[in-house]
């Protein structure tokens, strides 16, 4: 397993249509991957799981991906959260 952690910048927190966009990213990945916040977590392919995180400005989130690919999933995703969400 591969974990690292981001945190959220926009005001507004990780609203709906973010969320969208790495729920889209983490189903184009084939290992299983979570997201964490404090003791909270959910399945980041499922859009109703990102969203019951509730994720704030300033808050920190784990990113748990486990696979075969995993590797190349972790990448693809911290890219991803680099460049569109944090």
């Amino acid at each position: 397993m591969i974990s690292f952690e981001f945190q959220i910048q926009d005001p507004e927190g990780l609203t709906a249509k973010p969320a969208g966009q790495l729920v889209k990213e983490a189903i184009a990945c084939t290992s299983k991957i979570t997201l964490r916040k404090g003791e909270k977590s959910g399945d980041a392919k499922l859009i109703f799981h990102v969203l019951s995180l509730s994720i704030k400005k300033g808050e920190k989130v784990e990113v748990m991906v486990e696979g075969e690919k995993e590797q190349e999933d972790a990448a693809v995703l911290e890219k991803f959260i680099r460049e569109n969400l944090s």
